[in-house]
């Protein structure tokens, strides 16, 4: 344990820091940055909240005696209607869900398709680029359909991207160098997208309500049993927050390039 008391700390960068449990008082964090950040269990009292822009899974979470889950979710559901399919509880709502995430992510592409293939590369505000978020998609098939579902061990592409905040894991890529095209991008996620079709078409509801194996050796996820509903659930979860990240930066490319 280490105490700061009255430390100037301007700028410091904490990556891959453990604070559970650290005390924060007359803590100035104007500006800060968090991004992969888990503050479950927090508790803030005489805070100033202003100017604040939160992206993330919000659940239980109290202001000035408000809960304001039920809020966020609401006018999300209010802003996308077609959000609230996203929690299928079976397999025709899979299927549904699936087809609804196909038509929009068509829409984007498209979208893509209009910017200078080098903004594809761009990140905005230190998000991932375009490129890269097809790539993360990617990885998400192969973890939780591909290894968690379908059992195998090691089925990463070289161009899989994993979180940022992963671990590094012995035989799972994470190449954030990489430069591939969209088209070269898009083949690969074309067969991730057949794979997912394939198993919800399959889908039954004993097979839904069934547990994974598991899958021994490293990657992700960790090698144990899994709901089905649940590995699903988590695909369509990445398919729709991605592509809301996607359709942000890519207005954000657009005006950079007029």
């Amino acid at each position: 344990m280490a105490d700061f008391i009255d430390a100037d700390l301007r700028g410091s960068r904490l990556e891959r820091v453990d604070l559970a449990g650290a005390q924060l008082r007359a803590v100035d964090l104007a500006g800060a940055q968090f991004r992969g950040v888990d503050l479950s269990g927090t508790v803030m009292r005489g805070v100033e909240l202003v100017d604040v822009d939160i992206h993330g899974e919000i659940e239980n979470l109290t202001i000035n005696g408000v809960d304001i889950g039920p809020l966020v979710e609401a006018e999300l559901n209010r802003r996308y209607p077609e959000r609230a399919r996203m929690r299928p509880s079976d397999p025709a709502g899979f299927r549904e869900a699936w087809d609804i995430l196909g038509r929009l992510w068509e829409q984007t592409v498209d979208r893509a398709r209009r910017l200078p293939p080098e903004l594809l590369h761009e990140s905005v505000e230190g998000e991932w680029s375009f490129i890269e978020t097809l790539r993360h998609l990617v990885f998400a098939t192969d973890a939780w359909i591909r290894r968690a579902i379908l059992g195998d061990p090691s089925p990463w592409d070289p161009l899989d991207l994993p979180w940022d905040e992963m671990p590094d894991t012995p035989g799972v890529p994470r190449d954030r160098a990489a430069r591939p095209s969209l088209d070269e991008v898009l083949r690969l996620r074309r067969d991730r997208v057949a794979t997912v079709r394939e198993v919800i078409d399959g889908l039954t509801a004993a097979s839904l309500d069934s547990h994974t194996e598991p899958v021994e050796g490293p990657g992700w996820p960790r090698p144990r049993s899994y709901p089905v509903r649940e590995c699903l659930l988590v695909v369509l979860n990445e398919e729709w927050e991605h592509r809301l990240y996607a359709e942000r930066d890519l207005g954000a490319l657009e005006a950079q390039g007029t």
